[in-house]
């Protein structure tokens, strides 16, 4: 829904342009809307709270500028437990990960997460998530709030192996500690070698006095860090002991609109904006993510996509000209004002201080320095397409 934008100061991001795609509660709890356990938390230290993905979730506590460049330059803290979690356990539980997701997990290791995504049967994409290898017969898988039903009704259906499904996305709560200070707060609470966890791999074991907890190397700010899990009556604690071991590094709460200005700098695709069920992995440059050495579902129209080059592809683009923020849904043109795209992502870089966006464009304007014109407010805006990641 678009909503009146807030003249601010142009060195600050105008926060109603960042948000606008929330809906807002109306007062501090809502019947409809679920919580996660830190949700009260949230709206005790001011936080901004807004619908997402069915939750009443915080949105910016004390600034998007501030927060971003706390995660960018020291540390900051995410509730993310709005996130969901599936096991699954069985001889066959990797013959149904390999048959409903694209990338190649029979290549993991115990201790190591992969990045995948599931394609639908109409050339799509249910969901993209992360695969974790407990071992050869268990795997935890973390998929998107909004696709929690959607995922698990995906994966039920195809689970002709006999694989135990468990959903403990009510059980479990996460917090993503992001920054290069990150290491140094949670070192401080743990006697595992957190320097030991490589890039996409995790540890589990004991820290801030809590049993069964999951440290994994993985987030979605591309400024190091890591992902918590705790069952959720540890989250608290685990809450306020990380907030205690981050004082000395000025660690900050933060919200999902920073998060998403986070994940746009480094060209992270946003389920619901740069892919969806109407897109293939090919399309949005998720090549990397769909091995064709496997059969998986629709692969063969997959990699016809692959071997004959797709119609459109998903580009990062910057907006030469100040005080223009592209925004989802904007459509991009040519010179000639024939449309030829759509932006699926945007905003105001606050590390670059320059507007910056992903689209969807036809693919012969998607090479690096193409020329393309987004709309903004009817306007034609010339943008330049770029090499990602931004930053």
């Amino acid at each position: 829904m678009e909503r009146p934008r807030a003249r601010e100061p142009s060195c600050i991001m105008p926060m109603q342009d960042i948000i606008n795609s929330y809906t807002f509660a109306t007062s501090t709890k809502s019947n409809h809307m679920k919580e996660t356990v830190l949700t009260s938390l949230h709206i005790s230290l001011g936080a901004k709270m807004a619908e997402f993905a069915g939750y009443n979730m915080p949105i910016v506590y004390s600034g998007i500028n501030e927060e971003h460049r706390a995660v960018r330059n020291s540390v900051g803290v995410f509730d993310v437990s709005h996130m969901g979690e599936f096991m699954l356990k069985g001889d066959k539980a990797l013959d149904l990960i390999q048959l409903v997701t694209t990338n190649d997990a029979s290549k993991l290791a115990d201790g190591k997460v992969q990045y995948s995504c599931m394609p639908n049967d109409q050339g799509g994409i249910v969901d993209d998530l992360l695969v974790y290898r407990w071992n050869q017969n268990e795997y935890y898988l973390v998929v998107n709030a909004s696709n929690i039903e959607k995922d698990w009704n995906w994966i039920k259906q195809h689970n002709t192996f006999g694989v135990e499904m468990t959903n403990m996305s009510d059980e479990m709560s996460l917090l993503a500690v992001q920054g290069p200070q990150a290491l140094k707060t949670l070192q401080k609470l743990t006697d595992i070698n957190l320097s030991d966890i490589p890039y996409y791999a995790y540890a589990a074991g004991k820290m801030a006095g809590i049993d069964d907890v999951i440290i994994s190397n993985t987030g979605y700010t591309g400024a190091g860090g890591f992902e918590i899990y705790v069952w959720n009556k540890d989250a608290r604690a685990m809450w306020d002991a990380i907030f205690e071991a981050g004082k000395e590094f000025g660690i900050v709460p933060c919200g999902l609109a920073c998060r998403d200005t986070l994940r746009l700098e480094k060209a992270f695709c946003l389920y619901g904006h740069d892919i969806d069920d109407t897109t293939s992995p090919i399309e949005a440059g998720l090549g990397w993510i769909t091995k064709f050495t496997k059969k998986f579902v629709m692969s063969d129209y997959h990699q016809s996509i692959k071997e004959n080059g797709p119609k459109k592809k998903l580009v990062g683009f910057e907006i030469p000209e100040k005080g223009k923020i592209p925004r989802q849904h904007f459509k991009v043109k040519d010179a000639a004002g024939n449309e030829i795209g759509v932006v699926t992502s945007g905003t105001q870089s606050p590390t670059l201080g320059k507007a910056i966006g992903m689209a969807y464009v036809k693919t012969e304007f998607s090479a690096v320095g193409s020329e393309i014109f987004v709309d903004i407010r009817n306007q034609p805006v010339k943008a330049i397409v770029v090499k990602t990641p931004f930053l």
